[in-house]
């Protein structure tokens, strides 16, 4: 196999206030032709900067020593002139985020265009038909329409796949994919991984795909090098990798991916019923064009469940599905005046809707939040200690300074944060560390329930399955109930009893862990198991997928509830209705699956 890409001994350094950060470390790799190379590691490894300074995209900060030969030629400290002849013609990237990397105030149809004319020296209106053509490849529906879109009128999905039809407009001989699926939904996932799999197969397209996710390079490489702290730790086949890996590193990665097989240790549940949600709604206006009235958004739509003392339900779905909006409805956050709310949410016999403020307040100390990003959610001129003993100095004011400060520290002392780091602020934490400080301050007044919102999808795959197992510890000592958010169903299965599947506002599927994941009843749910990666890359190569086609529908069209009960599209008003199909399961209308 020819290779295209051999990088040899390849060194990248920063300049910086703090003195000279080593980011890759004597690197040396090689990519043939129609190949797929794998590069995984966690954050902060260098992934990324290996590829950028490889072709000459560094901060002005930085600088690349070694060997880059791309067919042949070296192209390391080429001129910029060469360097631009083969980016964006015989390589391309497709970068982690579509939305920083398109241009915002050009149509999806120039963006495309611009690789052809500048490095095919083709005429514009073939220029448009074959960028009309690629928006169809890669499954973009209504093409022509899209084509005369911007950025911000796209989905994450679609703007993801606007940037593969960018990278593979020209036949590209490699593409870079750094984090192509890191924020898209896992059908969503799907779809772009089928894609990156149709192009290296039918396209001979060699491929270099960096990712933390292990699940994505079991399905997608033939070689893998894992990466940590700017080195190459482990290198080899992709079944010799996840197989028999020899790496410390490598076998502590693998460990740490959940898994769909694999259910968790869950403590036993009482039955007394702490919350109760009856017909639960949440609508949004949502203001049209001058003159037109507004239209409603109904962000929750008849929802209903209970918790019991000490369970754990998890709320899946893709983003938009009104995960979050739920949560925030049940603990009684939602914007004063911009959202209207109807149902009832009991706690322990208590209606909150005819609750006042002053006993609101109270019944705060019974329920808490840990939010996706602890950066966002934590003061950043606050030292961590006191942002802790924030919900202690609001709810229980007669403590003393004395006894505030000892429960601060026994309780970073209980989720793994070095009680000395009480002055510390939150840049000085890493992400891991910074959410287990907003752990330690939802269980500072040991609440009988806590909602975890995304609580973990943002952290890396081993502080991912640490903090994980941290909050099943802490559901195991104090017998809190928690409501777990997360469109990751593998780490669900680790740590919920049941499992309720929302999709655009409403219950699809509710039932027991174990029922719902060995026999799935409705399609959307079948649809996100499939989509669900794993680390075995001969169950990966040997699965066939049920992909969902297209984007979600917008929540404002009125036939959107019934994309899966087609049968109902003369009446756009029904809405399928809950139907216990098995004891505890419960399943929305829907067509027959074929």
């Amino acid at each position: 196999m020819s290779k295209l890409l051999e990088i040899t001994d390849l060194d990248i350094r920063f300049d910086t206030p703090d003195g000279e950060v080593y980011a890759v470390k004597n690197i040396s790799l090689a990519i043939g032709a129609g190949e797929c190379l794998g590069v995984v590691g966690e954050s902060g490894s260098g992934k990324s900067q290996l590829f950028l300074g490889a072709f000459g995209l560094l901060a002005a900060n930085g600088s690349a020593t070694g060997s880059v030969r791309f067919r042949g030629e070296e192209i390391l400290g080429a001129s910029a002139k060469r360097l631009n002849a083969i980016r964006g013609g015989a390589v391309t990237m497709i970068f982690q985020d579509p939305l920083t990397a398109l241009t915002p105030h050009m149509t999806v149809g120039r963006q495309i265009t611009e690789a052809l004319v500048t490095h095919r020296k083709v005429g514009r209106a073939e220029a448009i038909a074959r960028a009309t053509e690629m928006l169809d490849y890669v499954r973009i529906p209504e093409a022509a329409r899209r084509m005369k879109q911007y950025p911000h009128e796209l989905s994450g999905g679609m703007r993801q796949r606007v940037m593969i039809a960018i990278a593979t407009i020209t036949g590209p001989d490699l593409i870079i994919a750094d984090e192509p699926t890191t924020a898209l939904d896992v059908t969503v996932q799907a779809q772009i991984l089928e894609i990156l799999r149709t192009l290296k197969e039918e396209k001979q397209t060699a491929l270099a795909l960096v990712s933390h996710d292990m699940g994505v390079i079991a399905g997608m490489a033939d070689q893998v090098q894992v990466m940590r702290r700017g080195e190459i730790v482990e290198s080899g086949p992709v079944d010799e990798i996840f197989y028999t890996p020899q790496a410390d590193y490598t076998r502590m990665l693998l460990a740490a991916v959940p898994r769909l097989d694999r259910a968790g240790d869950l403590p036993p549940t009482s039955s007394e019923t702490l919350l109760q949600v009856n017909d639960l709604t949440v609508t949004f206006p949502i203001k049209g064009a001058l003159f037109q009235k507004p239209r409603e958004l109904r962000a929750v739509d008849g929802v209903s469940f209970d918790l019991k003392k000490g369970e754990t339900l998890g709320i899946v779905g893709e983003s938009g599905s009104g995960k979050s909006t739920l949560a925030r409805a049940v603990l009684k956050l939602l914007p004063a005046g911009l959202a209207g709310e109807g149902g009832r949410i009991v706690w322990m016999g208590r209606d909150l809707g005819e609750a006042g403020k002053a006993e609101l307040r109270q019944l705060r100390s019974d329920f808490q939040i840990v939010f996706q990003d602890p950066l966002a959610s934590l003061d950043p001129r606050m030292p961590v200690g006191q942002s802790i003993a924030e919900p202690l100095q609001a709810l229980e004011p007669h403590l003393s300074r004395e006894k505030v400060r000892a429960r601060v520290r026994a309780m970073m002392d209980r989720v793994d944060l070095d009680p000395a780091w009480i002055n510390r602020y939150p840049h000085e934490l890493s992400g891991g560390q910074n959410q287990r400080v907003g752990i330690a301050r939802a269980m500072i007044l040991s609440p009988r329930m806590v909602v975890c919102d995304e609580a973990v999808s943002a952290l890396d795959v081993s502080i991912q399955a640490e903090i994980v197992a941290l909050i099943g510890e802490l559901q195991k000592e104090t017998g809190l109930s928690l409501l777990f958010i997360s469109h990751d169903l593998a780490v669900v299965r680790r740590l919920c009893h049941r499992v309720m599947v929302l999709y655009l506002g409403r219950v699809v599927e509710l039932a027991g862990g174990e029922s719902l994941y060995r026999k799935p009843r409705h399609p959307y749910t079948r649809a996100l198991l499939s989509a669900v990666l794993t680390p075995d890359p001969k169950a990966e190569r040997a699965r066939t997928r049920t992909l969902l086609t297209g984007d979600t529908p917008s929540p404002l069209d009125p036939k959107a509830q019934l994309r899966f009960l087609k049968s109902k599209l003369a009446d756009e008003s029904y809405r399928p209705r809950l139907v216990e199909e098995a004891p505890g399961h419960f399943v929305a209308e829907h067509d027959a699956i074929s």
